[in-house]
């Protein structure tokens, strides 16, 4: 069944300031995609009355309004009317994780070969459980405009993400460990994160790339905003030691030492 942990995991971060945390991440990462942040609430009308909200004229997925968010910088609000199926609002608690929708028959001889695995499928994702959020936001955490967000979503390259996650791992170590779930790999990012209150890396699906514009070579990491400034700290303190993004290719034909010397503490 759906995880049982809900979205009071997650710490309130009375003093976050989004505009100064994304023009540090920009500093550090150079991100080309907007990072921005997802609010989920109890009641329409408070989802309503974000300033300049705009609200969807048709039916999307939500990687649709996701992107909507991180590619053309909006600040969106929808229910579980606004989305076009289940799969979408079951993720984010807009749609009952029923029996129906945990059978997977929808995506058997799909995207599984047959009923048994689409089922397994779906009892592997994480999703916010149904019945106490009407409504979900989106909006660049520059903005400010969700005060704060439940979880900030990050879009990177593969280099950008492994910087940010050495920054993350910097102080108070621990092992990183996430799960793939494939097609609907937006459990594996917003919905995790939003049912754990945990960093969620995922590795963006065939949906999330046709249908919200995820480059090809775009990584998401979704994280409540109390890791951000961690984060920034950690990758500040790297790049004081040479450790930074970009990158520099030492070349596959150079000899090692020099380069080893000076980044893994061979002095």
């Amino acid at each position: 069944m759906p995880p049982t942990s809900t979205t009071d995991n997650i710490a309130t971060v009375e003093d976050f300031d989004g505009q100064e945390t994304v023009s540090q991440l920009n500093a550090l990462l150079r991100l080309r995609t907007t990072p921005i942040g997802m609010k989920l609430f109890e009641r329409a009308d408070d989802m309503e009355a974000i300033e300049r909200i705009r609200r969807p004229k048709h039916v999307h997925t939500t990687d649709q309004i996701v992107g909507q968010a991180a590619r053309n910088g909006w600040t969106v609000g929808i229910t579980g009317a606004d989305l076009v199926g289940q799969q979408c609002g079951a993720v984010i608690g807009l749609h009952p994780q029923d029996e129906t929708w945990l059978s997977g028959q929808h995506m058997a001889g799909v995207w599984f070969e047959d009923v048994e695995g689409s089922s397994t499928h779906q009892h592997a994702m994480d999703t916010v459980p149904f019945g106490r959020f009407e409504a979900m936001a989106v909006s660049p955490l520059a903005s400010g405009r969700l005060d704060p967000p439940d979880i900030a979503l990050i879009y990177a390259t593969p280099a950008q993400m492994i910087i940010l996650i050495n920054g993350l791992q910097w102080s108070g170590y621990k092992k990183l460990e996430w799960g793939c779930v494939g097609e609907s790999a937006c459990a594996d990012s917003w919905g995790r994160a939003l049912a754990t209150g945990e960093p969620s890396l995922s590795i963006p699906c065939y949906a999330e790339r046709r249908y919200g514009g995820v480059m090809e070579d775009e990584l998401l990491m979704a994280l409540p905003p109390k890791y951000l400034g961690k984060i920034i700290a950690g990758m500040q303190a790297l790049s004081r030691n040479g450790l930074r993004y970009p990158i520099p290719q030492y070349g596959i034909m150079n000899d090692a030492k020099a380069g080893l010397g000076a980044s893994y503490g061979e002095r």
